[in-house]
């Protein structure tokens, strides 16, 4: 049996003045316990209090207790020391977290809702989580829910396991079917996401390789070069670029390849629509003598391919290319990567996957 204390707390704020307080009322706990409490205060503290004291007042029955049942009685004398203080310390909440959110809602004291929300959140563990979840969804408490949710769908099988998932299974389908739907969906998200990234990293690839042959076909690098530079043979390997040494490779093996002219070559046919991809985004007019190779040639002839679901693709992914050069000029440094083990003959694998994606697109 809880013991009964005998006058309100004295926890007076500053702004309240003594007159204001001089009614008392009694909270009755479900235990036995009665806490008597300022009127005003618990009133200005929860609309819901204030419209109980308002028609307790009005029928002139203020002596009558208001009883607050379901949660223990020190649950209840914390939560009227917070409409007192607007505090509650770190052993409250560990102890009374999940009855004080309770409370909190039912009173519509949004302050405290948001303390338990974030300290429950701070405690929640695989064994409880489902019965918090329960409560949030309950008491409205969407941040709460929502890590809830996140934490169910992240370590699903273990949360299988528990006692909590089990009876939420037998006596909560619909919830069930709330919790099974966010999985799935979380899954998609994440599948998108991922796809998504890879495209783009993709495209920053495709961007860079841009501007590497622009440099190698301009100024010249190690082994490559325009036709009237010499290229510097003795000059240290190209900082510029991640993909400079792999396409300069790739330039000579396109000028000297046999397999070529009958288009049996994967990696001419890479090199091929490399400099297509030039001449999409290339800004000079056909008139000017831009010093790409084939630049002029596919302007010239035109970009169209002769099937119209093809010719779309394409347009699309240089769409995206030029995006990407805008990006990266903007906000991204062209820095040089570390590869240690990189094959001088051969372009970087990531640069090769990102135009084996697009290598059927007619040239």
């Amino acid at each position: 049996m809880c013991r009964s204390s005998g006058s309100p707390p004295d926890h007076q704020s500053d702004h309240v003045s003594s007159d204001s307080v001089e009614t008392t009322v009694y909270i009755s706990t479900s235990g036995g316990r009665t806490i008597p409490a300022h009127a005003q205060i618990l009133a200005s503290a929860s609309p819901v209090l204030e419209g109980i004291i308002d028609n307790l007042r009005k029928y002139q029955r203020l002596e009558e207790a208001i009883t607050i049942p379901g949660v223990p009685c020190d649950a209840v004398e914390v939560f009227v020391n917070f409409l007192y203080t607007n505090r509650c310390n770190e052993v409250e909440m560990e102890k009374f977290g999940i009855h004080l959110l309770a409370l909190a809602h039912v009173y519509m004291v949004p302050r405290l809702k948001t303390q338990c929300s974030k300290a429950l959140i701070g405690r929640l563990t695989v064994e409880n989580v489902v019965d918090v979840l329960q409560l949030a969804r309950l008491c409205d408490a969407p941040d709460l829910y929502l890590k809830c949710m996140r934490l169910i769908s992240n370590r699903f099988k273990p949360v299988e396991e528990t006692e909590g998932w089990k009876f939420l299974q037998n006596n909560d389908p619909f919830l069930e079917l709330e919790i099974l739907k966010f999985i799935d969906e979380s899954e998609s998200r994440r599948k998108s996401t991922k796809k998504h990234l890879q495209a783009q990293t993709l495209y920053f690839q495709l961007s860079e390789a841009m501007d590497c042959l622009y440099h190698i076909c301009t100024q010249g690098c190690t082994s490559v070069g325009p036709h009237d530079k010499e290229p510097i043979k003795n000059r240290a390997p190209c900082s510029k670029f991640t993909t400079c040494q792999g396409l300069q490779h790739s330039i000579q093996h396109f000028a000297s390849c046999k397999k070529r002219v009958n288009g049996g070559c994967v990696r001419c046919k890479r090199m091929w629509q490399l400099f297509k991809l030039h001449s999409s985004i290339c800004d000079q007019s056909p008139d000017t003598s831009c010093k790409v190779p084939l630049c002029r040639q596919f302007k010239t002839k035109g970009q169209q391919v002769n099937n119209k679901k093809e010719e779309a693709r394409w347009e699309l992914l240089v769409r995206k290319v030029e995006a990407a050069k805008a990006v990266s000029s903007v906000s991204l440094p062209k820095t040089k990567l570390e590869h240690q083990d990189y094959e001088q003959e051969e372009e970087p694998r990531s640069f090769r996957e990102a135009m084996n994606c697009h290598v059927s697109v007619a040239c």
